[in-house]
């Protein structure tokens, strides 16, 4: 049976994805979220539960792992949601409270997170600024505390205590986010709590070793560059006294008798490996690391602690097994053979792995989850993420690489439509947000498939700046937004024009965040390649960034800004398409949230000004309540139709 099945709240209307869908049908499929996230399976295994939509918010659905009948929903009243929840004992299960404001559809979190059993007895406020001082006679009191709280550790063999991340609130002022993160030991019934530790640098990455000491911290004052301290006599101790000459330093995990860690890092600007610390000498030994990618996932018992593979993605997905005997490395083996053309990720798991949760997933599948039952090595389906969708239909996702013009390799992704010739089809470029850190990866995307069904490719670029391919590569986009990271977006349309697969004729380009700002810049720099554009979200105006938005608002913002953009105001102005619509030959379309943050509504308005002192048309379209990104699936839905009919306009689709 189905989950989707046992519970009755759940709106269910598939589509079969067809060419004969309805324009409304076809955005309503693709625009829709997934109906069931962070499924997971209790500590032995006798729950299951999934965060899934009650009445337009989210909600905690916990089921019987047997019979599949729910024992309790977990759902707030008034604007407040369930956020992000981790089992922390068989019957208890610990959640973030988020809420929907009305000038927001994101959800906001003020760091309180509540605890309740899986009937729904014993609720409990564990930590937070109202400290249980709420409405409601079960609720637990304790004390309030100014700070935000993350699950950390949930101690998974503790029943009583869990490890608690807060970040602590400031006086109000700007710098208030890099208040010292401290690390609490918190009773998941009563919410009493202890300070264990405090973090010496901001943005801080704790790690607990076997014992749930905590033993090692990582951080950064800028964004760039970042620091590690392990834990001596009660005292933090910075690790560049071991002269480890390693950057973007993380802890990850102890070895089994905790004398080493393992450690990721950038050595020599190289891409990021994993490397064995031994903190008795201070020595240390490269594990594992690829010459093109950066690992994108490492993989760590939640029980044991120990770290049995890594993920690698340079072009599709692949794992190197760096314990083969761990038994998560012999199942992950198995259910990749089992479920082939699908990566595989272990999502969730009881305390002696004997059942895990499993998504499998590929470019043209949002994931199917299972319980995997290793003892009889069997699989029982559960979900999918999107049902109403029909993997047989959608389209392939085909990496790609190329050499730019000043010689160095660039590599990123075309997605082919499915059941067309694959020549001398029109052309959408999606370049990614960031630009340094984010970068694509092979996957399904909602918005790529939508577009593909209509017949056209899409080609994503991990140019020079993105993240994902080492440091050398990320800092090479260093003060070169509006340039060498422009000529990587159109080398890579110029190559798939060449390769035949595009009409030269037939090219837009479509991106949100620093893809908007590329979605414009780009066609200043080639007008005549471009037939339209869509800015999405974007950042038009270089110098507003300081002064503007989230990120100057924090001392290592403005470090950060400096030294990714630099601070030469003609050189700001000349990559700064507010400054450039002159220039400019294709047809606009530009779509912003009226309470973006991040790329505040002041940077489409310094656009506009700029398209309308030299007389240039354009389309808009502004949703006042929505944010950096579109949450709220109807709008998501609306800016869809915007996009479609926009781009069959000029593309002919």
């Amino acid at each position: 049976m189905k989950l989707i099945m046992w519970f009755s709240f759940v709106i269910w209307c598939f589509f079969s994805t067809n060419s004969n869908a309805s324009e409304t049908e076809l955005v309503e499929q693709f625009s829709r979220a997934s109906e069931f996230s962070q499924i997971k399976i209790s500590p032995t295994g006798k729950y299951l539960s999934a965060i899934v939509p009650k009445d337009g918010k989210d909600a905690l659905l916990i089921l019987d792992a047997k019979t599949k009948k729910p024992t309790n929903v977990v759902h707030f009243e008034s604007n407040a949601q369930v956020g992000t929840y981790e089992w922390v004992n068989e019957e208890r299960v610990v959640l973030a409270k988020t809420y929907l404001k009305g000038w927001s559809d994101h959800p906001l979190y003020y760091g309180e997170l509540m605890a309740v059993n899986a009937d729904g007895s014993r609720q409990a406020y564990l930590f937070g600024y109202k400290g249980g001082q709420q409405v409601g006679s079960r609720i637990k009191r304790n004390t309030a505390i100014s700070a935000t709280a993350y699950i950390f550790d949930p101690l998974p063999e503790n029943d009583k205590y869990m490890l608690v991340k807060a970040l602590p609130w400031g006086n109000g002022s700007s710098n208030t986010s890099e208040n010292k993160q401290q690390i609490y030991r918190v009773d998941v019934y009563k919410g009493t709590r202890k300070k264990i530790a405090t973090a010496p640098i901001p943005y801080a990455q704790f790690l607990t070793d076997h014992d749930g000491k905590v033993r090692f911290v990582s951080g950064t004052n800028d964004y760039v560059n970042s620091q590690l301290f392990y834990r001596k006599d009660g005292k933090w101790v910075d690790t560049k006294n071991l002269n480890l000459d390693l950057k973007e330093i993380r802890p990850l995990a102890f070895n089994s008798d905790n004398t080493g860690v393992y450690i990721l890092g950038s050595e020599a600007g190289k891409t990021q490996g994993v490397f064995l610390l031994d903190i008795n000498t201070g020595t240390k030994k490269l594990v594992s690391r690829d010459e093109v990618v950066d690992p994108n996932n490492i993989w760590i018992d939640r029980i044991s602690k120990n770290l049995y593979a890594i993920e690698y993605q340079n072009g599709y997905p692949t794992y190197e097994f760096i314990d083969k005997n761990d038994e998560h490395s012999i199942i992950l083996k198995q259910l990749l053979k089992a479920l082939p053309g699908h990566q595989v990720h272990l999502v969730s798991q009881t305390n002696d792995a004997s059942q895990l949760v499993i998504k499998a997933f590929n470019d043209r599948n949002p994931g199917d989850y299972y319980v995997f039952h290793s003892k009889k090595k069997q699989l029982e389906y559960l979900v999918s993420a999107k049902k109403w969708l029909d993997p047989e239909l959608m389209a392939e996702m085909k990496p790609i690489s190329f050499t730019a013009r000043d010689g160095k390799t660039i590599h990123g992704y075309l997605t082919l439509p499915h059941g067309v010739d694959h020549k001398n089809l029109p052309l959408v470029v999606n370049p990614h947000g960031g630009p340094h850190g984010p970068r694509d990866w092979w996957g399904f995307d909602s918005q790529n498939q939508m577009i593909a069904s209509k017949g056209a490719a899409v080609l994503q670029v991990n140019f020079r700046g993105s993240g994902g391919y080492g440091l050398d590569f990320e800092h090479a986009g260093h003060q070169k937004w509006g340039t060498d990271i422009q000529y990587d977006i159109i080398d890579a349309t110029r190559y798939v024009i060449d390769q035949g697969y595009v009409d030269k004729d037939r090219v837009c380009i479509v991106g949100g965040s620093f893809g908007g700002y590329s979605a414009l810049q780009s066609p200043i720099i080639e007008p005549d390649m471009f037939k339209c554009a869509i800015g999405f979200a974007g950042v038009y105006d270089l110098e507003l960034m300081f002064n503007k938005g989230d990120i100057p608002g924090r001392r290592a913002g403005k470090r950060y800004l400096t030294k990714v953009l630099g601070k030469d105001e003609k050189v700001l102005q000349q990559m700064s398409p507010s400054h450039n619509t002159d220039k400019l030959k294709t047809n606009l379309l530009l779509v912003h949230g009226g309470e973006d943050e991040r790329a505040p509504i002041e940077q489409l308005e310094a656009l506009e000004a700029d398209l309308k002192k030299h007389n240039y048309p354009y389309k808009k379209l502004v949703m006042d309540d929505e944010g950096h990104g579109f949450y709220n699936d109807a709008h998501r839905a609306k800016y869809y139709q915007q996009m479609l009919g926009f781009l069959q306009e000029n593309l002919r689709l």
